[in-house]
């Protein structure tokens, strides 16, 4: 079972460190710490574990509803239902305070549970499950695989949604419905629609679907609890020869990306590969934090991991990372246009996940 090597391997990573119980937060809408331990997404509030040396898993939640569902979906935990988890958590501590204790991520736990004052130290084991999160097992990768094949399968469904007069949260709304009935119960969603007026992607609105639009999305689904995203964009009627020239340029972009992918390089070196074809064709000020956020980021049990491809992020890339590469940002003739690729690092190199082409395709007006 995924969620046992997991256990072992962050098992493992403690004993070497020399930490005796490791402190784990979650909240809804990043759980991958929390989730990497007990095998449970969390939906609403916050969570927090303990994982002791010896396997044994205290998990403390503050909303009824959440600790209800964990101890059906995660019945190995010991589940703690509190309405001020800091100081619940505090009490467990308590117990174990001449022990190592340690947590991740500090910086994300209340700072009342974190105060030094308190009468436990948390040293700082961030780093530890950002190397466990970073580098999957195959049995992880296996589970990314599946998601980009959900995704390609998403996305086709998304391009029979769009069709002029309905509205964004109606296409949304088929996306997520047609994801329910695959058996995927998570899947982050944001969509684009309009010309030059648009500067990016967000949460469905009540727009109307025009002809001539671009439409663009990101769309990311889970297959047990691993994300694995997509971006696309097309056109509702026929593209102009402005939205196929800029096409080009993104087509270009990714490309360059994924063949930067590789054991040795860094997340600096993939984000330049794609910058470096904007600065090619003139439009290098569309690749700065005024246009864009991030060139790509990893990919795993959250939807927006490290590293963040930036040409100022260093992180070396190993086999076994798995990130998606989508050089998404504005065009000044066209608007905004998103195409993107979800790829493992393998010793070769980048296998791409995704299977839909890289394409500006076409919707009926």
């Amino acid at each position: 079972m995924l969620a046992r090597e997991r256990q072992r391997r962050l098992l493992g990573a403690m004993a070497d460190a020399g930490i005796e119980h490791v402190v784990l937060y979650g909240n809804a809408w990043q759980g991958d710490y929390l989730r990497y331990a007990t095998n449970f997404g969390i939906l609403e509030g916050h969570g927090i574990a303990v994982l002791s040396c010896d396997g044994a898993i205290e998990l403390f939640l503050d909303s009824a509803t959440e600790a209800e569902r964990a101890e059906s979906e995660a019945p190995e935990n010991k589940i703690n239902f509190a309405a001020d988890i800091a100081r619940a958590v505090a009490a467990r501590l308590d117990r174990a305070a001449n022990r190592r204790l340690a947590a991740a991520p500090r910086r994300f736990l209340p700072s009342w549970l974190a105060d030094n004052a308190r009468g436990f130290v948390l040293e700082d084991a961030t780093a530890l499950l950002d190397r466990l999160l970073l580098h999957k097992l195959p049995a992880e990768i296996a589970a990314l695989r599946r998601a980009a094949q959900m995704a390609d399968d998403a996305y086709a469904v998304f391009r029979e949604a769009v069709r002029p007069g309905r509205r964004q949260y109606e296409i949304v709304a088929d996306i997520e419905a047609y994801l329910r009935r695959q058996g995927c119960p998570d899947n982050f969603m944001i969509i684009g629609s309009g010309g030059t007026d648009v500067l990016g992607m967000t949460p469905p609105s009540e727009r109307r679907i025009l002809p001539g639009d671009l439409v663009t999305t990101e769309l990311t689904p889970a297959v047990e609890g691993y994300f694995a995203q997509i971006c696309r964009t097309l056109v509702v009627g026929r593209a102009t020869a402005a939205q196929r020239r800029a096409f080009d340029v993104f087509r270009e972009a990714l490309a360059a990306g994924i063949a930067a992918v590789r054991p040795g390089a860094t997340a600096a070196d993939v984000a330049r590969a794609e910058n470096d074809v904007f600065r090619k064709y003139g439009l290098g000020d569309y690749t700065t934090s005024k246009w864009t956020r991030v060139r790509g980021h990893g990919l795993g049990l959250f939807c927006d991991s490290k590293p963040h491809l930036l040409e100022d992020v260093d992180t070396p890339l190993t086999p076994g990372m798995a990130l998606i590469v989508h050089p998404n940002t504005y065009h000044p003739e066209v608007g905004y246009i998103v195409l993107g690729d979800a790829v493992v690092v393998t010793q070769k190199g980048a296998e791409v996940l995704c299977r839909t082409p890289r394409e500006l395709f076409e919707v009926a007006a």
